[in-house]
């Protein structure tokens, strides 16, 4: 995703080689990818998209992280049938692609994804994790829904005109240093506005010598100096969703 301010591009860089462990599914009006957890324990996770869809192997492969360790989760098509940024797509064309593709513009979707979780998933708890463009989607949506026991925004670019301090339930926020698409600035005020108004547990993180995506669009193996925080920050994903939901 890009800065509003100064728009650049988003590498989508190490796309995986991976065939997914869940299946497709039809919820309402939107398409979606689902993986049960090995064991039932009414918990469930909703895993938003970046700027390259609800398809991508690299979400699906983090939703099955998660899955395996004790949530049924569901990357749902929050495009809702409209085409994803092509890697190699005119930069100059993603402003006006975005103005269509408005993350905070999500609620009809949630609420339809939160229906199917709890009615054919038999879910109680919910969590919702988000990568880019989801992690935009998830500040949004742990600012107004109280049902999300926990989030994970994911290098989701903050606006600093608006509210975003108003936490209803715990949430990480996994920033890398090297981010192109979002300065350091932007997460320092941030951090500032939480510390002086939020009410709930937050915490905010920022990967050292990392760059935009380092999450899920690098391979595990493709460097020695960036697994370590590869690592640590899937680690810390998933410590945040075992804590709070």
């Amino acid at each position: 995703m890009a800065n509003e301010a100064h728009p650049c591009p988003c590498d989508i860089g190490h796309k995986m080689e991976y065939g997914g462990m869940g299946r497709e599914v039809q919820v309402e009006h939107i398409k979606a990818y689902v993986t049960r957890s090995p064991v039932y324990a009414g918990k469930a996770v909703i895993v938003i998209q970046d700027i390259f869809g609800w398809q991508l192997p690299n979400t699906r492969y983090i939703a099955d992280m998660i899955a395996a360790n004790g949530y049924t989760t569901i990357v749902p098509d929050f495009f809702v049938g409209q085409e994803p940024w092509h890697p190699s797509g005119d930069w100059s064309t993603f402003p006006e692609w975005l103005k269509t593709r408005n993350s905070r513009k999500i609620d009809k979707e949630v609420d339809a994804v939160l229906r199917y979780l709890k009615q054919h998933c038999h879910a109680q708890k919910f969590g919702v994790v988000g990568f880019c463009w989801g992690g935009v989607a998830v500040h949004h949506i742990m600012m107004k829904y109280p049902e999300f026991r926990a989030g994970v925004s994911l290098y989701g670019i903050v606006k600093d005109s608006e509210d975003v301090y108003s936490l209803k339930n715990p949430t990480l926020f996994i920033f890398a240093e090297n981010d192109a698409v979002i300065p350091l600035e932007q997460v320092s005020s941030l951090t500032q506005k939480l510390k002086e108004h939020c009410k709930v547990e937050y915490q905010i993180k920022t990967f050292s010598g990392q760059t935009h995506g380092f999450v899920h669009r690098k391979r595990e193996d493709c460097s020695p100096e960036d697994k370590p925080y590869i690592d640590e920050a899937r680690r810390n994903l998933l410590e945040w969703l075992n804590k709070y939901i």
